[in-house]
């Protein structure tokens, strides 16, 4: 994983978290503007999360920020 995705999924979460609480759920496309002005970025967000890691559409944030945390 890139370390600009590395950033921006974590300080995604870090908001996300921050504003709803613990239990908040995330897609790969909570990283993006709903204008798709970084397909590159875009695709590997979507590589690690479906074929990496086989993740559900939702999952909690913590444990997305986990995953990345972690090196995963």
């Amino acid at each position: 994983m890139t370390p600009i995705l590395k950033s921006k999924i974590i300080e995604v979460c870090d908001k996300k978290i921050a504003t709803k609480g613990e239990g908040v759920g995330v897609s790969f496309y909570a990283f993006f503007k709903n204008k798709n002005d970084d397909p590159k970025l875009l695709m590997e967000a979507a590589e690690w999360w479906i074929r990496t890691h086989q993740l559900d559409h939702f999952e909690k944030a913590m444990k997305v920020k986990a995953l990345v945390q972690s090196g995963g």
